[in-house]
């Protein structure tokens, strides 16, 4: 069984979400040390934004160019609307179980649970790790790429390559790494949503800049390629916006709410998609308003012509990528919880104080060793991109769109002639065929990037 609070008829609902009430002895380390449960639900909405606003935003604009501007937005609208849906079921499965006095603090909790043992060890585990890991390679790498760029404006014709940069970003990882849990990440993650709205900003005055500037590109709205490439460009457009909205750590988000919990996600949550409305649809649009189908798979690509030199003031795109950079750093340690809990279940003893020695130097040794490996492999592999796409066609989209759908199917068995039962279900269908496609066409991509694989490539 998942990591349960014990149940008891003879306390209020109240008391039984309430963990000083419950017996603190049946959890293990990574519950009890990482998934602290003294947050509210203002830094619960943090957390979401966080873990969900990055800046993958700045590839939304091409994904319109590979829709529309039509298919373009309602894919957008729709995808922010069944995200929203999907977590908030979410949230009412945790909060059910946490009112039964069984209150599950993770992805792989609610899977043994509700679908049984196996589900949990074989399946939901190792797919929320492959995303969180693959998460934090795939921030190191970003912020790598970030302080590369900040480098090359300066100095065009330096010789520093992208490795040496990864592995800059990772000493502030390392660092950033030995916070001891989730919960003190709350002040952290207030300024990632506020970096949010500031890099946002900067992307959409720079396209409108651009836009209505002398030398502004000619603005064509229609789709480039061939019809096979028509229909591979909009499943690589619906993969990004899908991976735009992605989370995966719902259940670990919820676990840092202090008791009781009823309520305060949804509250979370509405903190989150509103930052999600007020950003990605005003950089997705003003971005392809301003290149069309000349939009780069990265928006400030756009903001440098064809000889590598800024269409904006230098001081502009260094403070726009300074912005990005501290966000990645913000959101890789956010996803860096799950594998902590992880390792510290599997290495810390909660019968001793979580800061003794006993605790402290595995948890320094686990923690360093994984963010190096995650450097290495981030500075060996820079089209991890590539390979991230295939891992989101696999994780995200079962963690985020078909397995909240189970649950609460599972769990509150609404008729089989409800709309809700087949609401869900259909969501459930549709996802795992876009997950298929979405395998399918990231392979197809791989194979096409293949020939510019090479390790520490200066990319």
């Amino acid at each position: 069984m998942g990591t349960v609070f014990p149940d008891s008829m003879d306390v209020p609902s109240t008391d039984k979400e309430n963990p000083t009430v419950q017996c603190l002895e049946e959890l293990d380390a990574g519950a009890l040390f990482v998934l602290k449960s003294k947050g509210s639900w203002l830094h619960c909405g943090y957390h979401l934004t966080t873990s969900i606003v990055a800046p993958v935003i700045f590839s939304l604009p091409f994904a319109l160019a590979l829709l529309g501007w039509v298919y373009g937005i309602l894919c957008l609208a729709f995808a922010a609307l069944i995200t929203f849906y999907s977590y908030n079921l979410l949230s009412l499965v945790l909060e059910h179980h946490a009112q039964l006095g069984k209150r599950q603090l993770r992805f792989r909790d609610m899977a043994t649970d509700i679908l049984g043992p196996r589900w949990g060890k074989y399946l939901v585990g190792p797919l929320q790790f492959a995303i969180c890991y693959g998460s934090v390679i795939g921030g190191s790498l970003l912020g790598g790429q970030c302080l590369k760029f900040v480098y090359l404006l300066y100095k065009p014709n330096g010789g520093m390559q992208l490795y040496q940069f990864i592995m800059i970003f990772g000493a502030v990882l390392l660092i950033f790494a030995q916070l001891p849990s989730f919960h003190s990440l709350r002040h952290i993650n207030l300024g990632s949503l506020v970096l949010c709205f500031a890099y946002s900003a900067f992307a959409v005055a720079g396209s409108i800049h651009i836009g209505n500037s002398r030398n502004a590109p000619v603005k064509d709205y229609s789709i480039n390629g061939s019809e096979v490439n028509h229909v591979f460009g909009a499943i690589n457009a619906i993969s990004i916006i899908a991976t735009a909205y992605g989370c995966g750590i719902i259940p670990e988000i919820q676990a840092t709410i202090a008791p009781p919990v009823k309520g305060k996600m949804f509250k979370g949550l509405c903190i989150c998609f509103t930052v999600i409305l007020m950003t990605y649809f005003s950089v997705a649009v003003s971005g392809y308003w301003a290149f069309g189908n000349h939009t780069q798979s990265s928006i400030l690509n756009n903001f440098m012509d064809d000889n590598q030199k800024p269409l904006l003031p230098t001081w502009f795109l260094l403070t726009t990528n300074i912005f990005a950079l501290f966000q990645l750093s913000a959101i890789t340690v956010t996803y860096m919880q799950p594998t902590n809990e992880l390792f510290e279940k599997c290495f810390a003893n909660p019968k001793m104080g979580q800061f003794s020695t006993r605790n402290i130097v595995p948890r320094l040794i686990s923690r360093s060793l994984s963010v190096i490996t995650a450097i290495l492999f981030a500075a060996m592999l820079p089209f991890f991109g590539d390979i991230m796409a295939l891992f989101g066609a696999f994780g995200i989209i079962p963690l985020d769109f078909i397995l909240p759908m189970v649950f609460y199917n599972a769990t509150f068995k609404p008729s089989k002639k409800s709309l809700i039962f087949w609401g869900n279900t259909l969501i459930a269908v549709v996802s795992t065929a876009l997950a298929a496609v979405g395998a399918v066409a990231s392979v197809r991509q791989m194979v096409l990037d293949a020939k510019t694989y090479s390790l520490f490539a200066n990319m």
